[in-house]
């Protein structure tokens, strides 16, 4: 058995690196170095030029190379909502994904403008739940009449037309830390939940903390026809969850958590409600990403914890918390390849474009579109 590999605190365990090496990706933390050694320098000018015109705001997720420029670094919304906070920042340059730089354009005033570093930063979780797809799934529910008692509940990790589908449907949007508060409040309001688009946050919610039964929720798949299920079980299941996952958070497993137990003794096994059920099942502690971070930070020095979550987040951990060993929870499992798109040579782009006097890849959300994502981010805002 091959000893763990350290990159800074970080301990990964085992090597695992050789196809990855193969194919020009790294699992081991090593990112290439930019191609131009001024970029650095480029981005501080450019930003000391822009001054408090621009705010840069960096996901946890994203790249060192791009959170050391960030005004502020958070989960999405909690981005979102400082955008709109600071209305002096005329430009919000939102190092993270396109879904998220949309919530920014939703909650912000339209004197501000919002770019987006690199339009193919994506989120698949997101990109699992189209329009067209979520109406199609609505109009069966109407057709076997339980969409009047039915409240969508729409994780963040979503696009403004769901968000928006969501808010005209009387439903709330959710984060991973408030998502139990959000289902609740949609049982007060109907009978049934129609969670999306992440089934395992929802499921988790549901099962976990709500104490509903793994039969009281069905799968939606939106590639078959009727999602999959008879139209006996859509009328009989308590939740409906949408068929979609994080690409990142999914990938986790159950012989993960049995391994580094193994592995490693006393280590506490600290997972995102992403993950797959089992794994958070079999996990000491479940939380968001802030929850996440606030554990470790707090948590008792020379203490071991297995961090199931993106590995960017984890090796900035272990090097925050050198007073503890911080491991990668699988060695198999890289970067989130969506969010890793925005680097250094991208914000500088943006940022020296807008010095220039060209604002280049702004997201804009149609007005009713936005309209209507807003009164379900409100309805969140407003739960109790």
């Amino acid at each position: 058995m091959s000893s763990p590999s350290r990159i800074g605190n970080l301990l990964l365990l085992g090597q695992g690196s050789d196809l990855a090496s193969e194919r020009g990706v790294s699992c081991t933390g090593e990112l290439p170095k930019a191609s131009d050694p001024d970029l650095v320098a480029r981005a501080r000018a450019a930003r000391d030029i822009l001054g408090s015109e621009a705010m840069i705001l960096g996901h946890h997720y994203q790249r060192d190379e791009v959170i050391q420029f960030a005004d502020l670094r958070g989960d999405s919304f909690k981005l979102a909502q400082a955008a709109a906070e600071r209305s002096d920042s005329k430009y919000i340059f939102f190092c993270g994904v396109h879904f998220m730089a949309e919530s920014a354009d939703i909650l912000t005033s339209p004197s501000q403008r919002v770019i987006l570093p690199d339009l193919a930063a994506g989120c698949s979780m997101a990109d699992m739940a189209s329009a067209n797809q979520v109406s199609d799934a609505w109009k069966v529910m109407q057709e076997l009449g339980i969409a009047s008692k039915t409240i969508p509940v729409t994780y963040m990790n979503s696009t403004a037309a769901i968000k928006s589908f969501t808010g005209e449907n009387g439903g709330t949007i959710c984060t991973s830390s408030n998502a139990e508060r959000a289902m609740r409040w949609a049982f007060e309001k109907g009978e049934k939940v129609f969670f999306l688009p992440d089934q395992h946050l929802g499921r988790n919610t549901a099962v976990l903390k709500l104490g509903l039964k793994l039969e009281d929720c069905v799968l939606w798949n939106p590639w078959k026809p009727r999602g999959g299920l008879s139209d006996q079980e859509i009328k009989s299941a308590r939740v409906i969850l949408w068929r979609g996952h994080c690409s990142v958070h999914g990938r986790f497993s159950v012989a993960n958590v049995t391994e580094v137990r193994d592995r490693i003794p006393g280590v506490k096994v600290l997972v995102h409600p992403e993950c797959q059920h089992e794994v958070v099942k079999g996990a000491d502690v479940v939380g968001s990403t802030e929850m996440i971070i606030k554990t470790v930070k707090e948590a008792p020095s020379g203490s071991s914890w297995a961090v199931g979550t993106e590995l960017n987040l984890v090796k900035r951990l272990a090097a925050e918390n050198p007073d503890k060993q911080v491991y990668f929870l699988d060695k198999t499992v890289c970067y989130c390849s969506t969010m890793n798109r925005i680097d250094l040579p991208h914000l500088v782009w943006a940022l020296e474009s807008v010095v220039a006097g060209k604002v280049v890849n702004e997201i804009k959300v149609d007005e009713r579109v936005a309209h209507h994502a807003r009164v379900a981010l409100e309805r969140m805002l407003a739960l109790p």
